[in-house]
């Protein structure tokens, strides 16, 4: 009890000091580009109200949530056979480093080129740069599988389901929870990217909006919307599960 008081004690200062230093510099500078926090706050209530936040914002989980759980899955498994297989390692290694170094943007601009201003092309353009990212993590805990469990489950007769339950997924249930983590903080950078360029709705799309209109308020107010948000399933979706997780180790 007393750790967590202490805990929001210390989180309380550290925000108060962070807007304090915001609003020292809004004064200082004394321009536009440069909001106090009090015109942030009126720009984000006005955009509740008129409930385009909401909505905005909802789109753009919807699609950040789709080509999240697409990206955890094709990476994963991928990953998983490639750590698993050593000729599979060899022959898609090359791949995988190719798929690494292309850059977010050249991805997103040849999926609208190649499948038109969709929102499939949207969601695949952002699994298509996370798959390799899950991929890579998850090859390294293929990798770091403890033999001796495997040669058990063998004698044991488990099977391959009994096995992949109870002996590789808890093995590997923190480089999952490890590229889970970055994977979402780097998912919906790419999707407000990908709404900037191709859609019309979402924060990202929005977001293009303000620029034109250089309201910065508003680009601050759905800013800090997002990051409550991303931040409210870091807190109480993604670090429960990781402890759960990791519940096995001692």
């Amino acid at each position: 009890m007393i750790a967590r008081l202490a805990s929001a004690a210390y989180f309380v200062l550290s925000l108060g000091l962070f807007l304090l230093l915001w609003q020292l510099a809004a004064l200082w500078s004394d321009s536009p580009a440069l909001p106090m926090p009090i015109a942030v706050l009126e720009a984000f209530v006005e955009a509740v109200q008129s409930r385009e936040l909401p909505y905005h914002l909802a789109v753009t989980l919807a699609r950040t949530l789709v080509a999240f759980v697409l990206s955890m899955i094709i990476g994963a498994s991928i990953g998983l056979v490639m750590g698993r297989s050593g000729r599979m390692d060899r022959f898609f290694d090359s791949w995988l480093i190719l798929f690494l170094n292309i850059p977010a943007l050249v991805v997103i601009i040849l999926c609208y080129i190649w499948f038109g201003l969709t929102e499939a092309a949207a969601v695949l353009a952002v699994s298509i740069n996370k798959i390799p990212n899950v991929a890579a993590t998850m090859r390294e805990g293929a990798r770091a599988l403890d033999r001796q469990y495997m040669d058990l489950a063998r004698s044991y007769r488990f099977g391959t389901w009994k096995t992949l339950r109870h002996v590789i997924l808890p093995q590997l249930s923190p480089f999952f929870a490890a590229s889970a983590r970055s994977g979402l903080a780097l998912v919906w950078k790419i999707v407000l990217v990908v709404e900037l360029l191709g859609r019309s709705n979402g924060v990202g799309f929005q977001l293009h909006l303000f620029f034109q209109l250089f309201d910065v308020p508003s680009i601050l107010a759905y800013t800090i919307a997002f990051v409550i948000v991303i931040q409210m399933i870091e807190i109480f979706l993604f670090k429960p599960w990781e402890r759960h997780a990791n519940r096995w180790r001692p």
